[in-house]
């Protein structure tokens, strides 16, 4: 694994801090390797973790692309509301044709170097699963963006956007030095996380 630097910069919201802070949580964030790249977050087991992602999002100023259950967005405000946030409906059912689409969109973005950056939960849903979703891992392998590793560490109030990488395509590898680094976090329901491992 490579671990990348950190030169791109955000400001964000101050306002969000504050109240990140009042809700006892810290955000850890010194910036991004690239303009471009995949966020993978973990653990994913409540509800609350999407306020909380929320309000660290904005608390960096980092702006996402982020897949949701297509069932969700036919929700007329809601569904509005979560494409203006950066919101993209996915059909759980038929993932592949979103992976490819992007994965050109991100290569697309780094040829313009425009600013693009995914943020998804590889466990597709708060409940314990049996495995990972793969999609994260083929995006950032075809498009060659860095793969940013987020968690939320609940006992602690830590959300942290500190570790990047560079995958290597070996996927026993890459998953060996994730798990390494994420597995220890807990989640809000430490029963519901799933083991880090990718789908056959």
């Amino acid at each position: 694994m490579q671990v990348l630097g950190r030169p791109v910069q955000l400001r964000g919201s101050a306002l969000a801090r504050v109240l990140l802070r009042a809700m006892g949580w810290q955000v850890r964030f010194e910036g991004l390797p690239a303009l471009q790249g995949v966020a993978i977050v973990y653990p994913h087991t409540s509800n609350w973790d999407f306020v909380i992602g929320l309000l660290a999002k904005w608390s960096i100023g980092m702006p996402v692309t982020f897949w949701g259950k297509d069932s969700l967005f036919r929700l007329p405000l809601f569904g509005r509301w979560l494409r203006w946030l950066g919101g993209r409906p996915v059909d759980r059912h038929a993932p592949q044709g979103v992976v490819g689409q992007m994965s050109d969109e991100l290569k697309a973005a780094r040829r313009d170097a425009r600013f693009m950056w995914l943020a998804l939960s590889p466990e597709g849903t708060r409940k314990r699963q049996h495995a990972w979703r793969t999609g994260f891992y083929h995006v950032a392998c075809a498009a060659q963006v860095p793969l940013g590793l987020v968690y939320f560490d609940y006992p602690q109030r830590i959300v942290s956007v500190e570790r990047f990488m560079t995958l290597s395509g070996d996927t026993v590898v890459d998953m060996a030095e994730i798990r390494d680094y994420l597995g220890h976090h807990v989640g809000k329901r430490p029963s519901q996380a799933t083991p880090i491992q990718l789908k056959p």
